[in-house]
């Protein structure tokens, strides 16, 4: 048996060698290196002085193998592999609830719509005491072991004992896992008039459906133009990409494509399937903003399809395949480069390794670039024309908005921070609404009386600084008042998210988003948003 498993390792390792050597098309580099590879492996099994465990030192191969290689291509254990996928594939199998844990206790904030959960009639602000006869209330159970519990494959049964305000009984329910959707789609509303707004957090299996199912309910409400937010959107599959950068392009228009040395140059081009070929778009993205998504804000562009606002995207433009190893584990390998319809290719530079690579945002950050126009360049080499307006752009690293928004720091302040940090402001909208949950409900019909008739006050202010100095965060005079009406706003699109949803929360957070007012404004001037797209120089506002 010990063979058989010493096999399966050298094996791994094998398999990985060949892949890596045979592109290079060296036969005998290619031989010598496979007997190399398995001979110190077989060495160190049979002569080292100590027991070693293979499958670690294997691992360890492979992952620095890779990370030689570019920052993007890694190695991924069984274990991780489906963690990784989840996202991606828009699902995962559970019982269906959002939850959080406060004072030790778990609390339900919402149970997700369609899911079996909801369906058994369990409520938000249902306490959960008891999972499987064991007491998880109190013991100091921590998020991972909350999902341990409930997480578990479709058809499963979980029993959970639940406290409900009102109810002197805990609540027994034996609650049948079953396929729970993960949405990339977090926000869409009318902002106003005839400007619709969506924003999408990833680039997954049913990202394309949320999109469509979302347009067409804006649709319904007279869109005419429509705000795309992809800030912090670190993008997902390409296929995705493109399928959503063609629903604004005109047929046959070219949307990306990629190319490598063993990988032929592969052009994707747009349909006459599109839902969104007319209107006025802004697509707004910044430093979080990573390969699927500067995809979509790249062809948009570089047709001159419309404005993309905000900061420099990310810089990824490296296509990964996903091949998988006999024991289940996987390596994300780097297959090609996608370059936009004008050809640039806006992978920023990792010759100076992975280190400094994963360190360009905090440079970004120090050398001024995310607050000060003034402090980005782009040499003459990187300069492109874009297709129908001759406008210039830029390659290389990332993709640089037509208009570009600073990073807003104004109201920003050390104790702020260390409200969202610690979790303190979570904290104290989960205590808030678990004593004045009906009360809002009964008051606030629907979202808009809502939004457009609760304030919160002064005394709701101090009870937070009160709460926070409870939990050992000292009141900052200065800081307060230098982020007071932020987290005012903060509060108020907590409590929104808590009673109705997260498109709700950004309905209101997004009144401090600077990009966001800018996107409005240029969206409304007709003679602004068409200078943006016919000066010869893009300009960075």
């Amino acid at each position: 048996m010990f063979k058989s498993i010493k096999m399966k390792k050298v094996n791994i390792i094998l398999f990985f060698s060949i892949f890596l050597l045979i592109n290079q098309g060296f036969s005998q580099i290619f031989n010598d290196n496979i007997y190399k590879l398995s001979k110190v492996l077989d060495l160190v099994n049979r002569y080292y002085v100590d027991t070693v465990n293979q499958t670690d030192l294997v691992e360890d191969v492979i992952v620095k193998t890779l990370k030689s290689l570019d920052p993007h291509s890694v190695y991924i254990s069984k274990d991780e592999v489906k963690e990784m996928n989840e996202p991606l594939q828009g699902s995962f199998d559970g019982i269906g609830i959002q939850f959080n844990i406060l004072n030790d206790t778990i609390i339900v904030i919402s149970p997700i719509s369609g899911g079996p959960s909801e369906k058994l009639g369990i409520m938000a602000n249902d306490r959960i005491i008891i999972i499987e006869d064991e007491n998880v209330a109190g013991i100091g159970m921590s998020t991972k072991g909350v999902r341990d519990r409930l997480l578990g494959k479709k058809g499963t049964k979980v029993k959970i004992g639940i406290k409900r305000k009102g109810e002197k009984e805990l609540l027994d329910f034996v609650i049948t896992r079953d396929k729970i959707p993960i949405f990339s789609l977090d926000a869409a509303y009318m902002i106003e008039d005839n400007i619709g707004y969506i924003k999408l957090n990833r680039f997954s299996a049913t990202t394309i459906k949320e999109f469509r199912d979302a347009l067409t309910k804006l649709q319904e409400h007279n869109i005419e133009n429509l705000i795309l937010d992809l800030s912090n959107n670190g993008g997902g599959y390409l296929n995705t990409a493109i399928d959503l950068a063609d629903e604004f392009l005109e047929n046959r228009k070219l949307i990306v494509y990629t190319e490598g040395i063993s990988s032929s140059k592969y052009e994707y081009l747009a349909t006459s399937n599109g839902n969104f070929e007319k209107g006025k778009i802004i697509i707004i993205i910044d430093e979080g903003s990573a390969s699927a998504s500067e995809i979509v804000s790249g062809a948009v562009q570089d047709w001159d399809r419309g404005i993309i606002i905000g900061r420099r995207s990310f810089g990824k433009g490296l296509v990964q395949r996903p091949f998988y190893l006999p024991d289940g584990s996987m390596i994300r390998l780097t297959v090609a480069r996608y370059y936009t319809p004008t050809g640039r290719l806006i992978q920023k530079s990792y010759d100076k390794g992975a280190k400094e690579y994963h360190k360009d945002l905090i440079n970004r950050y120090n050398n001024g670039e995310l607050s000060n126009k003034d402090s980005i360049h782009f040499p003459d080499s990187l300069k492109y024309q874009t297709l129908n307006n001759k406008r210039y752009v830029y390659g290389g690293g990332g993709i640089m908005p037509d208009i570009f928004i600073p990073i807003d720091t104004t109201s920003y302040s050390d104790y702020y921070r260390d409200l969202i940090r610690k979790g303190l402001l979570n904290q104290f909208i989960l205590q808030f609404m678990d004593n004045n949950r009906k009360y809002l409900k009964n008051k606030y019909a629907n979202f808009s009386d809502f939004n457009s008739k609760y304030d919160v006050d002064d005394k709701m202010m101090i009870d937070l600084i009160e709460y926070a100095e409870q939990k050992e965060l000292e009141k900052n005079e200065k800081e307060f008042n230098i982020s007071k009406e932020h987290i005012r706003i903060h509060i108020k699109a907590l409590i929104a998210r808590n009673l109705w949803g997260i498109s709700e929360y950004f309905q209101i957070i997004n009144t401090l988003d600077t990009a966001f007012k800018k996107a409005i404004e240029v969206i409304k001037d007709d003679k602004l948003y068409k200078n943006k797209l016919t000066k010869q120089f893009a300009e960075i506002d």
